[in-house]
């Protein structure tokens, strides 16, 4: 896991950008910036930074330049959180016991009384 995918999808409004294109949409910058209601120019250094992280490619198509997102980053970011499951599994399991034990206290209570 790079460090500068997540620090260049750290910054909301790149955030927002590749959520655009994860759904496939608004390749140009123009369409980017329209859409989040920023300067294109702002669009752009955006888009940059995520290309230089390598989070965005982007093709001429005629005049324009369009953008998508690279599988790479976002392949080893799932492997990244994937590394944490037994984490999370060890953690469930404890707060499921603990709610076993809370529901079986509950039942010994109500026949106590």
């Amino acid at each position: 896991m790079d460090a500068t995918t997540l620090a260049a999808m750290g910054e909301p409004t790149r955030f927002a950008i590749v959520a655009l294109l994860r759904d496939g949409g608004l390749p140009s910058v123009s369409e980017i910036a329209e859409t989040l209601g920023i300067r294109q120019p702002q669009a752009s250094k955006h888009l940059q930074v995520l290309r230089e992280a390598g989070v965005v490619s982007a093709e001429r198509d005629a005049r324009r330049l369009v953008h998508r997102l690279r599988p790479e980053p976002f392949d080893d970011l799932a492997t990244w959180v994937e590394s944490f499951e037994s984490l999370w599994e060890t953690r469930l399991d404890s707060l499921g016991a603990y709610l076993d034990r809370l529901d079986h206290d509950a039942d010994a209570t109500a026949r106590d009384d």
